[in-house]
Parts: C-alpha cells; structure tokens; sequence
C-alpha cells in the first residue's frame, strides 16, 4: 500500500496489524505519510493490534491512529495462546483495551466475522471480561466496564469510520438504528452480558429482526 498517496488524497488506511513487528512498521508508514502531508485527521485504523507493546500505545496517540482492537481473541484462543504461543506476560496483553483507553486513544472493539461470529453480545463480552474458555481472566487490568464496553460498539465506532453526525448515540436527527435487548448490559452481572438475547433489530426507524 502507498501511504503518502492515500495521505496525499486524504483517504483513510484501514490495515491490519496483528503482530508488533508489523505494528512498527504500520507506525513507521503512517509517520513518513503524514510528515509528508500533513493530514490530520486522517482516522488512521489499525485493525487487531493483537500484540501491541506498552512502548508503542504513545505513537499511536502521537500520530492520532484509531486502534480497533480484538479482545473476544481472550475467549475463542486466550488458553491457547498462553499454552503454545505468547505465553506469560504477552498472553495477558493480547488488545490492551483499558491501557489504550487510558492513553486518550479512540477505540473499538471488532469480531472479525466470519473468524468469530458476529455476536455483538459475545464482542461485549470479551471486552469486559476477558475470560478464556477454560475460565481464567485473561489480562484483568485491561478490562473495560460495560459502559465503555457499549461505547466501543457504538459512538467511538461511529467516530473511526467519520459517521458520528448520523451513526452512533440516540440523539435526535441521527439515524434510528438500534436494538432492544432482553435485559440492560450496564445492570446484570457482567458474567451473563453473553446471554444477552436481542429483542428487536431496527434499521432507521423499520424493524428487520423479528420480521
């Protein structure tokens, strides 16, 4: 990919980043392209972030990226991961949502259908949770409430992909798409949010679940 074009005609880089050597070199990109040309708000998207350092969050925030990060990994591949692949501390920092947060970065949280099924409950889940399949909390101190959790599904996703004027808060003049849900994520014991059933889909004030 050409980043100093994209830069140049202002179109916004989408990318995956899975690992922290490709991280450095996304950071690396972004960089040359926007001392280049100076866009700023460029909404710059790193996709997974799966193994983003410490020492890479506050690049991120210098260059303004927007980190769309995968906890729901924690529960599909979190034993694994510790078992054969990153092991202990790494595992425990797969999408560090709570230190990005904290730095003042504008994030999301994705299920990469169709590697994962496009449970939005099951996306909340893993963003404030963080349990593995075989129980164990993976990464404690980057959990997120259910609030913030509802928030990166919701109005900073709206912000990342420049929809926040009709997408992303109930709030008059925006477009009516929403959903009703069996109980209130922010009430219930965070542990059954991946219970949570949807009642209704609406798309810009029509119902297309149930139909």
């Amino acid at each position: 990919m050409n980043f100093k074009k994209a830069f140049k005609n202002k179109w916004q880089i989408i990318c995956h980043t899975n690992g922290d050597a490709a991280i450095d070199q996304y950071i690396r990109a972004v960089k040359a392209a926007k001392n280049a040309y100076g866009y700023d708000d460029h909404r710059t998207v790193m996709i997974h972030g799966q193994t983003l350092r410490k020492d890479q969050i506050p690049e991120l925030v210098d260059l303004k990226l927007f980190p769309s990060l995968f906890p729901m990994h924690t529960f599909y591949w979190g034993d694994w991961h510790v078992e054969s692949v990153l092991g202990h501390p790494r595992a425990d920092y797969i999408s560090p949502t709570r230190d990005a947060l904290k730095a003042g970065l504008t994030i999301t949280s994705h299920h990469d259908a169709p590697v994962t099924a496009p449970n939005s409950m099951r996306v909340l889940d893993a963003t404030v949770n963080r349990i593995t399949r075989t129980g164990t909390v993976l990464g404690p101190d980057q959990r997120l409430t259910p609030y913030e959790g509802l928030k990166t599904l919701t109005e900073w996703a709206a912000i990342q992909y420049f929809e926040e004027d009709n997408k992303g808060t109930l709030t008059k003049g925006k477009l009516a798409d929403l959903v009703i849900l069996d109980k209130n994520p922010l009430k219930v014991d965070p542990l059954t949010i991946k219970d949570i059933q949807i009642v209704e889909s609406i798309k810009e004030g029509h119902v297309v679940y149930p139909k």
